[in-house]
């Protein structure tokens, strides 16, 4: 039986992978220069320009505006009547090391066993031929901050380009930052036997602040450390985070709660780290302490409920806004599992109709995003010198009626937007006979 089983299994394994998306290839390096013509620009900096057109050769802008003509053989990507963004930025995600939630352990490689993990890289970890990744290109989201999770200290993160053989062809900036967790102060009811019964006198403010010093100690040994001029022994884990103290390095705090934020100011003052709240639901409650201590936000998960009974119901929808009000730098996000990360400029499309402006909005998921990754040098916006990481669409990228993008070019490669989901469309429509 095991004899007749293993090659069965194969074949349809194998079959599956077939129907796939094995035909979906990286896009090779263009040759001569790519004109963009006759469309609206939305700089991602503010700016729009109407009726206009970009130059690109070797894969970086030349120019934006008005009235720039093509040479003769140059390749002219005709954009009238249609919308010009740059590539979509999604900050934080397990794209690419986590393909099936739930049930596929073989499929996912986010997590690591142990508490304090610094040394833990999750671009080695990084999965090319994920087939979300397809899909969230054709959705216009050209860039990812790949983040691996679990544990107080989680590892760092890599940010990627979408359209890649391997990961290091992938790789855009690598290891940006390190990834915190902080513990809740709010207590919460734990059920079952054994190790996870309630016991009496928890005090989860208690067991968070002793989680919360455990913390400070590591920084404060791996500061000391790193201050030697010679090691007898080399501490991997101390060595993994000198970059958060040359400020080359970004620290990432993951928190929810005005609390785990206080103590988040606080390690920004102790130790002079470049920080970023990531979740940050309850930021707008402290929006003017983070703008006048340069706290950037990533808000993970806009289309959600408030954090209490007490907030209103539309909180999560208003507090771009308010981050925005106060003078606070932030990128909004996806991480749902279950659309797997493509509602992104869906959720800015929400936050400019709570308050944002259609052009703050749209800053949201692409400058702003690249200045708290470290990449605002090379992309971000449709400027001079930038990586040319441009997205174009029928209508408003922000509207899910209108955001049909037809074309996508990463760093001036003009990449595929076929995906699994169009290749079912394509194969029922032919079983059934449908036009």
């Amino acid at each position: 039986m095991r004899k007749i089983y293993i090659p069965l299994l194969t074949l349809l394994t194998s079959g599956y992978i077939a129907k796939g998306q094995a035909d979906i290839y990286p896009a090779p390096a263009e040759k001569g220069k790519i004109f963009i013509s006759g469309g609206t620009i939305h700089v991602g900096n503010g700016q729009v320009i109407e009726n206009g057109s970009i130059e690109i050769d070797n894969g970086k802008i030349v120019q934006v505006g008005q009235n720039i003509t093509p040479a003769n053989g140059d390749k002219v990507i005709d954009a009238k009547g249609k919308q010009i963004y740059p590539g979509l930025i999604l900050p934080v995600t397990d794209l690419g090391l986590k393909e099936i939630a739930e049930g596929v352990r073989g499929s996912n490689d986010f997590e690591e066993i142990g508490d304090l993990n610094p040394d833990i890289r999750s671009i080695v970890a990084y999965n090319t031929d994920s087939k979300i990744t397809n899909t969230l290109k054709s959705n216009g989201i050209l860039l990812a901050g790949v983040t691996p999770e679990g544990g107080s200290i989680s590892g760092s993160s890599s940010v990627v380009q979408l359209d890649a053989w391997n990961y290091e062809d992938a790789a855009y900036k690598l290891d940006n930052g390190i990834h915190v967790n902080l513990p809740s102060f709010i207590p919460r009811p734990r059920r079952g036997f054994g190790p996870n019964r309630p016991e009496a006198g928890d005090d989860p403010t208690a067991k968070a602040l002793e989680k919360v010093e455990e913390l400070k100690s590591f920084f404060r040994q791996a500061k000391a450390y790193l201050a030697e001029s010679t090691h007898k022994q080399v501490n991997i884990k101390f060595e993994s985070v000198k970059g958060l103290f040359t400020g080359q390095q970004r620290l990432f705090i993951h928190c929810e709660e005005v609390k785990q934020m206080l103590i988040a100011v606080d390690f920004a003052k102790e130790f002079h780290f470049n920080l970023v709240l990531v979740g940050a639901s309850d930021s707008w409650l402290v929006a003017d302490l983070l703008a006048q201590n340069h706290i950037s936000v990533i808000l993970d998960q806009e289309h959600a409920l408030p954090n209490t009974v007490d907030d209103d119901v539309d909180q999560p929808y208003k507090t771009p806004y308010e981050l925005q009000k106060a003078g606070v730098l932030f990128a909004l996000n996806d991480r749902h599992d279950e659309t797997r990360y493509r509602n992104l400029m869906f959720n800015a499309g929400t936050a400019a109709a709570y308050g944002l402006t259609k052009e703050q909005a749209l800053q949201a998921i692409t400058l702003n995003s690249a200045k708290i990754l470290g990449i605002d040098d090379r992309t971000g916006s449709l400027e001079t010198g930038k990586d040319a990481n441009i997205v174009i669409s029928e209508g408003d990228i922000l509207d899910m009626r209108t955001s049909i993008v037809t074309y996508a070019l990463i760093q001036g490669r003009e990449v595929s937007l076929d995906d699994h989901g169009k290749q079912l469309y394509a194969r029922y429509k032919y079983k059934y006979g449908l036009k």
